[in-house]
């Protein structure tokens, strides 16, 4: 077990990992995304390789790399192997970026982890909305257009949606997850009060409607597992902050919230959402033809342009891997998430850290609205929830072996 003063040292290591991760939007493209957090893993391991640790897999990080080489080994024969193959050198490369993830935050003490999610959290969305009122102000407000992107704004049918620090709204909304679970289950405190505040202010402006349907259950999730008052509470709190987002966003943004919400369900009708409707019927096309093992990893796009003449992923991770790998990869797929939320039950992280039992509910949910079969966020929960399991395994251990300790001197002491 490392030292705590050990731990408390590696807590601003801790801070920098994971504002680098929330920062994957400012990368070096070399055929594939070389992301901030990526070369600080590499120079952390090159520096301080003798502070690296291997922590022992958890059953479903088990299953994670079993489903990982199966969805690899589905390009083998794809018609597209170039893609497939990019894929695998991402699967590598966030495969060992994850390893060196948990190693840093496995030196850091449950507080430092703890204080680094609150503090990122607020700088996320504090910097996603200044971006984005920046971006309103360029374009004069004038909210018409599409596809326009102005630093932290992006007009999408004159919708003026907050992209922030990221490329897209809906995985705006995918990265913030964490920090929504954090802030909602850690309410106490101004800082986190702060960042609540901001996280459903931003979400709000997202405009996204699979993630704020998402945002919606998570929230009903929470007071299911809480005592009456506690959700008078939480109620009380959470109706302040989405009435002080609204009262902000008409007062100071220049547009009626409410209104742009009920357009937006409206739309859901007539675009089919977005089109998802049209590429999943495609995915599923792809999977009755190639049932077994799919058309080949990373290959849907390539598909979807031949013939298409687009580009567009699925923008839904379960039948991204069944059309791409197949009955195969679908199923050590499903394993492997099974197998995450059988270890939250088996830990009883939902009553101890329920921030991390409702961020793994949110990512799932939200990956039947997106394509994130490797993600920077998702690992970042991974490894967050990988080391509270083995902080808990070395707890456990630490005290069977005092008991046992005292009983062996009561037995000494009663045998003199």
């Amino acid at each position: 077990m490392y030292k705590e003063g050990d731990r408390e040292r590696n807590r601003w290591i801790v801070v920098f990992l994971f504002l680098l991760v929330t920062l994957a939007n400012y990368n070096i493209y070399i055929g594939f995304a070389l992301k901030p957090y990526m070369v600080f893993s590499m120079i952390y391991l090159i520096v301080c390789i003798g502070s690296f640790r291997f922590v022992r897999f958890h059953l479903f990080e088990v299953a994670m790399v079993v489903f990982y080489l199966m969805y690899s080994l589905s390009g083998a024969f794809s018609i597209y192997p170039e893609s497939s193959l990019r894929i695998l050198v991402g699967i590598i490369i966030y495969l060992s970026c994850y390893l060196v993830m948990k190693s840093i935050i496995g030196q850091a003490s449950e507080r430092v982890i703890i204080k680094s999610i609150s503090m990122v959290g607020i700088f996320f969305n504090a910097m996603s909305l200044t971006l984005y009122s920046i971006g309103l102000k360029t374009v004069g407000f004038v909210l018409q257009g599409d596809r326009v992107y102005e630093y932290g704004l992006m007009l999408d049918r004159d919708y003026p949606r907050l992209i922030g620090l990221l490329q897209d709204p809906n995985f705006f909304v995918f990265y913030n997850t964490l920090f929504f679970a954090f802030y909602l289950t850690n309410a106490k405190g101004w800082m986190n009060k702060i960042g609540l505040l901001l996280v459903v202010v931003t979400n709000l402006l997202t405009f996204s409607r699979g993630g704020l349907m998402v945002m919606v259950v998570l929230f009903l999730l929470y007071m299911f597992l809480n005592p009456p008052m506690k959700q008078l509470k939480i109620i009380t709190a959470l109706t302040l902050s989405v009435s002080l987002g609204a009262y902000i966003s008409i007062v100071y943004f220049k547009f009626q919230i409410f209104d742009i919400f009920t357009s937006r369900m409206k739309d859901f009708t007539e675009d089919g959402g977005s089109g998802r409707l049209d590429l999943w019927g495609r995915a599923w096309n792809y999977f009755t033809e190639y049932p077994f093992f799919g058309i080949g990893a990373f290959n849907f796009s390539d598909y979807n342009w031949h013939e298409y003449q687009d580009t567009l992923t699925v923008h839904n991770t379960y039948l991204d891997i069944l059309s791409e790998s197949g009955l195969l990869g679908i199923f050590c797929y499903l394993l492997f998430i099974l197998l995450v939320l059988y270890q939250l039950i088996e830990y009883k992280v939902y009553k101890k850290r329920p921030y991390l039992f409702l961020t793994f509910i949110g990512l799932v949910l939200q990956m039947g609205f997106l394509s994130v079969i490797i993600n920077d966020m998702f690992f970042l929960y991974l490894a967050v929830l990988s080391t509270y399991m083995t902080k808990q395994e070395q707890e456990m251990q630490a005290y069977k072996s005092s008991v046992h300790l005292h009983v062996r001197k009561q037995v000494k002491g009663g045998a003199i």
